[in-house]
This record gives structure tokens, C-alpha cells and sequence, in this order.
């Protein structure tokens, strides 16, 4: 049975504390990255396909072979609706039933988690795993820098720099 990791974010932009996470997720036969097409608690985000282009840059920058991109929240988003982290799983369950999903979160969101759509079920039946970044950069650290006119070059992969500084898209 191959287990999967599901580390669904903002990924707004994709960070060194995100690279950190992913970094701890060695183990899984896949990691499969979710920036969210649109945020159950209304936070502002660039837009998708934006965000989509950053994570792909950002996993070309990675060099690693078992972390990919999921499009299943573009497959499961209704307009005007958020995508709950239950129907991505139930959908990607459907997707991969061969294999042990293990939902992946931050400790911002473990904190909240009790607020996530169907909790108790997601606990049932999928593993959840907080995995606090290592490297403590955060997306804010980011773009707050960019409107600052500093560098960033510390704060994300090569790549995801020289898009943000090319689109200036903060």
C-alpha cells in the first residue's frame, strides 16, 4: 500500500518553511502539494493559476522525485463555494484507493482544526499529521519584504524568486 502525503496551503507564495515541511515528508511514496483554489475563511490569496505557476517552479527548485502538484481542487471547485479538506480527501481517496492518505497541516490550522468541515470524520478515517516548518518563513515573511523592496532570495527557492520579482505581484 502506498501512502500519500496531502499538504494542502495557500501557498501564497510557496516559502523555505513549506520547502521544510515537504522536507520531513521524505518517507511518503508521494507528496502531493494543494494550493487552495479558494480559502474556507475568505483569507485574500493571489489568483489560482498565479499560485499554480509558483508551486510548480517551486517544485522544479526542489530536485525531488515524489512531490507533484494535485489539480483536485480544480476538479472539485463550485464558484462562490470553498473546497472543504473533506471532499479533497473523499476525492482523492476515490482517485487512489490503493493507498493510505495522510492529510498534512501546520500548526496554525491543527489549532483550527475542530473548525474544518467533518473533523471527526476526516479523523476516522485518514491519518492527519501537523508538521510544523522547520525553517521559520512564513508566506507574510514574503510578501511583506516584496512590498518593502527587499530581497527575498532567503526567504524561497530561486525559481519562485525570479517570478515574483519578473510579475510583481505584490
Amino acid at each position: 500500500m502506498s501512502k500519500i502525503a496531502v499538504f494542502g496551503s495557500a501557498f501564497n507564495p510557496p516559502s523555505l518553511g513549506h520547502k521544510s515541511v515537504i522536507e520531513s515528508l521524505s518517507h511518503f511514496d508521494r507528496v502531493l502539494l494543494l494550493p487552495s483554489i479558494a480559502h474556507a475563511w475568505g483569507k485574500r490569496m493571489l489568483e489560482y493559476s498565479v499560485r499554480c505557476e509558483l508551486v510548480d517552479a517551486f517544485i522544479e527548485d526542489l530536485v525531488v522525485t515524489n512531490v507533484e502538484r494535485s489539480t483536485i481542487e480544480e476538479d472539485l471547485h463550485q464558484p462562490g463555494s470553498s473546497v472543504t479538506t473533506f471532499a479533497v480527501l473523499e476525492a482523492l481517496q476515490a482517485r487512489y484507493p490503493e493507498s493510505e492518505l495522510t492529510f498534512v497541516m501546520g500548526p496554525d490550522n491543527f489549532f483550527n482544526f475542530s473548525k474544518f468541515y467533518k473533523a471527526e470524520e476526516i479523523l476516522e478515517r485518514w491519518r492527519v499529521l501537523s508538521c510544523p516548518e522547520q525553517v521559520k518563513i512564513r508566506s507574510t515573511d514574503i510578501r511583506n519584504a516584496l512590498i518593502d523592496k527587499k530581497d527575498i532570495s532567503h526567504l524561497t527557492t530561486s525559481k519562485v524568486c525570479r517570478k515574483l520579482a519578473e510579475k510583481e505581484y505584490y
